[in-house]
């Protein structure tokens, strides 16, 4: 395994880890799925210029676009539970009352 390789598969490790372990707020939740994305879009843009296919080079602007899409809708939910439930813990939140 390379260094850049071991580096982004890595950095998808950690923000799998901080999604599962570390669940006290929205934020934090969505900081860790952005990082997933981020090194998901770093491995595909890796895969795409080390095999020279021009078929796939579309996706990785494709895998950020949605990813940015992703983070608007997260920052659109945090700021509407933190107007209807106060605080964004995400303990505070019931998916009952929701």
């Amino acid at each position: 395994m390379t260094p850049v390789q071991f580096s982004f598969t890595t950095a998808f490790i950690l923000g799998l880890m901080g999604l599962t372990f570390h669940r006290t707020h929205l934020l934090s939740a969505l900081l860790c799925l952005e990082g997933m994305m981020l090194a998901l879009f770093v491995a595909l843009s890796l895969w795409t210029l080390q095999t020279e296919v021009t078929n796939f080079s579309a996706a990785p602007m494709l895998l950020l676009a949605f990813s940015a899409c992703e983070a608007s809708v997260g920052l659109a939910l945090l700021v509407a539970t933190n107007r209807t439930h106060g605080p964004n813990q995400l303990q505070a939140l019931n998916i009952l009352q929701c």
